[in-house]
């Protein structure tokens, strides 16, 4: 690879890098698993750094990246709660994001990708899947801990109070929701903007939404955005901040 080709780093607490390809700007990020390679992406290496290639028609993460994504990311040392995990394509990446001194709880509800959610886990040491409902935050609220972060991508109508009850229990008061939204999900007698409007509206009831972005053309019908939460999203009742992650049932030591 020659030098001017090789993928930058984005900023020292981001395991992210950036790689120019003509008019496409590519991203990558630092590999923790081993083999590194999770769903087919291309693999490089850059100062003994293994490097995955962030595909954004497999991510809708990814795909926001490559739209010009300026809301949160996770960050190196962060503990992440990922709803929706599926097989673990993008929240691989994420682990990558977070590193060796980060956690990912990853929660999905569906058996067969959650059996290859299990396999992947084998190879990140920073990945904890838990087989539960993202609606019912309760199921696992003695395993999950105050988290920096809450990433939801469900195709669910109520999408929106999914996340926002998920982050009323873990999110930390300076964390971030990362929402992927799924318009189709949501009704289809409605437009995708109008669809993004309820949702926007109905997150600022307890958040500071920062940033919203069409993910088109890689998925339609799909937006991500990024919001930090106010003093609105708490209520009374809701437990003190814990100060260390439980381990998932299942995982390596």
């Amino acid at each position: 690879m020659r030098h001017a080709d090789r993928p930058v780093l984005v900023t020292p607490r981001e395991h992210l890098y950036r790689r120019r390809e003509g008019d496409f700007v590519s991203h990558w990020s630092g590999a923790l698993g081993e083999p590194a390679a999770v769903y087919g992406e291309r693999i490089t290496s850059i100062d003994e750094v293994v490097l995955r290639r962030w595909d954004p028609t497999r991510s809708k993460l990814g795909a926001a990246l490559a739209n010009g994504w300026e809301g949160p990311l996770p960050r190196d040392g962060e503990r992440w709660l990922y709803l929706g995990a599926s097989t673990g394509s993008t929240a691989s990446h994420v682990a990558d994001l977070v590193g060796m001194d980060g956690f990912v709880f990853a929660v999905e509800k569906s058996l067969r990708p959650f059996a290859r959610l299990l396999a992947l886990a084998q190879r990140y040491p920073n990945l904890g899947p838990l087989l539960g409902d993202a609606r019912d935050p309760m199921a696992y609220l003695p395993i999950v801990p105050r988290v920096d972060g809450v990433y939801l991508d469900v195709s669910q109508p109520d999408q929106v109070e999914i996340a926002l009850a998920n982050a009323r229990w873990f999110l930390r008061p300076a964390g971030a929701v990362v929402l992927a939204l799924k318009t189709a999900s949501m009704g289809r007698e409605r437009s995708a903007r109008e669809h993004l409007l309820d949702a926007t509206r109905q997150l600022e009831t307890a958040t500071e939404v920062e940033e919203t972005l069409s993910l088109e053309p890689y998925h339609k019908r799909h937006f991500l955005i990024g919001a930090r939460p106010t003093g609105r999203l708490y209520r009374p009742e809701d437990r003190p901040p814990t100060t260390r992650p439980a381990r998932p049932a299942g995982r390596r030591s």
